[in-house]
């Protein structure tokens, strides 16, 4: 069994995928040994997961803590030997500091000492300072220093643990972004794979290889499509893999396509894991909430946004706006009421991510509970959804009536062309980020009569979380752990891929 260490772990994406892998014999390959985050409710969720993993088959009280039944302090107190494990494993650290050295390296120190030649790191730096829109967004701020801003500079705190640890291999993971960002005009990207090379103590310490097999050259050969590896999601992120050089596999397993992420042929879809979960309508921000008041807003946003695009002059718009004006009568004519909330089980049509996300002795789903929307957000959602239900695609900011302008003075220059965005059916859903908890315009819901943006879980499922994984904190901090990150069933495979190589 090898020992892995999780730095930066946010909610434990990247240790649930490895936790799940199994041999032949159905004993796990990677025994998660310690993982660290320092943000309070992303720590709770990865503690309450490393919880979970210390059972073969989840216990009754587990889903009765789901349901609410029992407070944190019944559950664990039910179960000390396994909550002492779970914090044995997790600790609250902000890395990078020299107090967080102090406590973290006799840690590191033990594993290394316990499993030599059996170890692997995984982690990713926080992104948001290599990011597109997290640079762009610098770029605007007076005074803004780049080579100042630690968190371009962390993944120095990963590479130490990396030279302290020496394990066999390791797995670096970061946003596309990373590949072209720069500090004093020297490239990011290059200075961390010589750093991460070198970390032994040689130059070539570590030996760097794609995960995939792809005709790509440089760092966008470490670039991973989750679509193309049976995450409902387009989400493209790098990961580096590095092998220690001294470890004896054979190099040339390398070139063998078994011994990589294998694409799927068919990308799966929003429709297969979002289609079967409960129908929910948002709530009311600003004014009193309740499902007549809710019927009667929505309904008139439907007609607002049909008006708004009969008087564009467009044939386009023209139809948009008949459809708008019969989901407004679907609407009306109802007589069932929507919830806010739902802890229904919902299926999976694909048999794979079934298999992974549902959990069959789970009867309250949980994280399932919608957010209030203005009012006049919901005529945007009105359109956008309704729009998307016809063409199969998001509309574009030039492609809403100007009746439905929103008050942003960067609504027509081109810069956010995709403001106001539906996830499609029929298609695999845009990248889900951290952004979802600030608003839900980017991640609208397809069906236009539920008229609203995605709960945390309905993102948690496209990002692979499985039914029984609890988010905890409030939901603004939920939506952030589930943009943050890793999609589990992609860390499961790469997981797997490792065992192949390294054992």
């Amino acid at each position: 069994m090898f020992k892995v260490v999780d730095l930066f772990a946010g909610p434990g994406g990247l240790a649930e995928g490895f936790a799940s892998v199994r041999d032949a014999n159905g004993n796990r390959v990677f025994d998660i040994a310690l993982s660290v985050e320092k943000e309070p409710s992303a720590f709770s969720t990865l503690r309450m997961r490393s919880f979970f993993r210390q059972f073969e088959r989840a216990p009754r009280e587990y889903h009765e803590y789901i349901r609410g039944e029992l407070s944190r302090e019944q559950l664990v107190g039910a179960f000390p030997d396994q909550w002492r494990s779970a914090c044995e494993e997790t600790i609250q650290l902000e890395l990078g500091t020299p107090e967080a050295a102090a406590q973290i390296d006799p840690l590191i120190d033990k594993i290394a000492a316990e499993a030599p030649d059996r170890c692997i790191l995984v982690g990713g730096p926080p992104c948001q300072a290599y990011s597109l829109v997290g640079r762009a967004r610098n770029r605007g701020n007076a005074g803004y220093v780049a080579s100042e801003d630690n968190r371009h500079f962390l993944y120095r705190e990963y590479i130490r643990i990396l030279a302290r640890l020496r394990p066999v291999a390791f797995i670096m993971e970061n946003v596309k972004g990373f590949l072209s960002a720069s500090v004093d005009g020297e490239n990011i990207f290059s200075k961390v794979v010589f750093d991460l090379m070198a970390a032994g103590g040689s130059k070539d310490s570590y030996t760097i290889l794609p995960l995939v097999v792809s005709n790509a050259r440089g760092g966008s050969a470490h670039i991973l499509r989750a679509e193309e590896h049976g995450v409902p999601q387009r989400r493209h992120r790098v990961f580096l893999f590095g092998i220690r050089h001294d470890f004896p596999c054979q190099m040339s397993v390398f070139q063998l396509p078994e011994h990589h992420l294998r694409p799927r042929d068919v990308a799966p879809s929003v429709r297969q894991v979002l289609g079967g979960m409960p129908v929910l309508r948002s709530r009311l921000s600003k004014i009193k909430d309740s499902p007549s008041a809710w019927r009667a807003i929505v309904v008139e946003a439907f007609r607002l946004a049909a008006r708004a695009a009969f008087d564009e002059e467009s044939e386009q718009l023209d139809m948009v706006a008949l459809r708008l004006f019969a989901n407004a009568e679907a609407v009306s004519g109802r007589n069932d009421v929507l919830p806010t909330k739902s802890t229904e089980s919902a299926i999976v049509d694909d048999k794979e991510l079934a298999d992974w996300l549902i959990d069959p002795e789970l009867d309250h789903l949980p994280n399932h509970e919608t957010r209030g929307h203005m009012e006049g957000d919901l005529a945007r959602y009105a359109f956008a959804a309704t729009f998307a239900e016809m063409f199969d695609r998001s509309p574009k900011a030039s492609e809403f009536p100007a009746g439905l302008a929103p008050a942003h003075r960067n609504w027509t220059s081109g810069k956010f062309a995709d403001r106001f965005r539906v996830q499609c059916w029929d298609q695999p859903s845009t990248t889900v980020t951290s952004h979802i908890a600030k608003d839900g315009h980017y991640f609208i819901h397809p069906d236009p009569l539920q008229c609203r943006s995605l709960t945390v879980r309905e993102a948690a499922r496209l990002q692979t979380f499985p039914d029984n994984y609890l988010f905890e904190g409030n939901r603004t901090q939920q939506f952030t752990q589930v943009g943050n990150a890793v999609p589990p069933y992609l860390a499961f495979q790469i997981g797997k891929v490792i065992q192949r190589v390294l054992e």
